[in-house]
């Protein structure tokens, strides 16, 4: 064989659905020497990532951890633990990531009922309460901010709604971490799962959970194993906990990383945190719109962190994301499902939430649109984000 050459990529910003740009003192400290993972030192950065992370879900759940594997592996483990066979779920369905929970939930043997409205629209909390009253279901799970479509669905009354049909609620925050409010306690949230590439500006490679003594209790309920063995949180938190029993290797690395993004999101603070992408948004949306361009998320539900736009009547989706990608290093994303084709997606999450990044993809955008042929006043885009920025 011929050995490959020495690992150079080209640089890429990437301002798409994730993962997003890793902060530069993230990268510094992925190049500290490996520990074990029972070493004694070890063991005080595992306290200490899960007290930051318990900070940042604004939650005191002791079963608070990072999964040591990607997003979806937090969909798994939320399900796999609270879903037994035969058991009722509804889930709310409203985009790619809704699908998915239908999917995952039904594999684990439960009857899913989705609830489903149009892609880019958010669920009306009567909706759900009469769904709710119908099915009568052990659990309903919902996505906060819905990758593919760029929807921010309000949650902050939903686990008061959830609990009075003794119902667990299942979130997921994989978009939303970081980037948005959040607070699991105060919405008495039972289960989540999120990611460390997004928000957290880390690599991909852990999935931080979170479990409420209620559906804690309800796990030591089961009449049955938890299908699988690795994501069983009866058996990995013994590993998290003071216990300290081994369950498997922890990736020592990652756990270093997002210790270090949880340590820049409390030193900058969580509304000021929140505050930076929502200005970032804003004058994103208002280049954006200067440009002719419309959000697919309806309006007052549009998340800061995930632009999900239409692409513009007579545009080749996939030719500007090419020209982007080849001409200008940047990466955006297309649409999933329903909106393939459709719909660009434009991230600002975590170190990339920055005006730089805005201005930067606004005027490399512009030169995409004007080579596809799309009508607008070149420099609008730039200009209505700076507008933006001086308000």
């Amino acid at each position: 064989m011929t050995l490959p050459g020495q690992l150079n990529p080209s640089p890429r910003l990437l301002l798409g659905p994730g993962p997003s740009d890793v902060h530069p003192r993230v990268l510094t400290v992925m190049a500290t020497p490996l520990m074990g993972h029972l070493d004694p030192q070890f063991l005080v950065l595992m306290n200490e990532t899960q007290e930051m992370l318990r900070q940042a879900f604004q939650t005191k759940n002791a079963l608070t951890f990072p999964v040591s594997a990607t997003g979806m592996a937090g969909m798994e483990t939320c399900m796999v633990n609270l879903l037994e066979p035969g058991d009722k779920i509804v889930v709310c369905s409203s985009g790619f990531f809704g699908t998915r929970q239908v999917e995952v939930a039904g594999r684990t043997g439960a009857q899913a009922t989705p609830l489903e409205i149009p892609w880019g629209q958010v669920f009306d909390l009567n909706q759900i309460r009469d769904t709710l009253g119908k099915v009568r279901p052990k659990a309903l799970s919902i996505v906060h901010a819905e990758t593919s479509t760029g929807a921010w669905q309000p949650i902050d009354q939903l686990g008061k709604l959830c609990h009075e049909f003794n119902t667990l609620l299942i979130v997921d925050t994989v978009t939303s971490l970081g980037c948005v409010p959040l607070d699991l306690d105060g919405w008495e949230i039972d289960a989540t799962y999120s990611c460390s590439q997004k928000g957290l500006s880390c690599p991909p490679g852990l999935s931080p959970v979170s479990f409420s003594p209620r559906a804690v209790e309800a796990i030591g309920k089961r009449k049955t194993k938890v299908q699988s063995w690795y994501f069983d949180v009866s058996m990995v938190q013994k590993y998290w906990s003071d216990e300290r029993f081994y369950h498997h290797t922890a990736p020592i690395t990652m756990i270093y990383a997002i210790r270090e993004g949880l340590r820049l999101l409390h030193e900058e603070g969580l509304a000021t945190r929140w505050q930076r992408h929502l200005r970032n948004h804003r004058a994103l949306k208002a280049g954006l719109q200067a440009l002719g361009i419309e959000y697919s998320a309806v309006e007052g539900h549009q998340l800061p962190q995930l632009n999900a736009v239409k692409v513009p009547a007579g545009v080749d989706d996939l030719s500007v994301r090419k020209m982007l990608l080849a001409d200008f290093g940047i990466e955006i994303g297309g649409g999933l499902g329903d909106f393939k084709g459709k719909v660009w997606r434009i991230g600002l999450m975590g170190y990339n939430s920055r005006a730089k990044c805005v201005l930067t993809v606004l005027a490399a955008l512009e030169q995409c649109l004007l080579a596809a042929g799309h009508k607008f006043t070149p420099g609008a885009g730039v200009a209505g984000a700076i507008r933006a920025y001086a308000v």
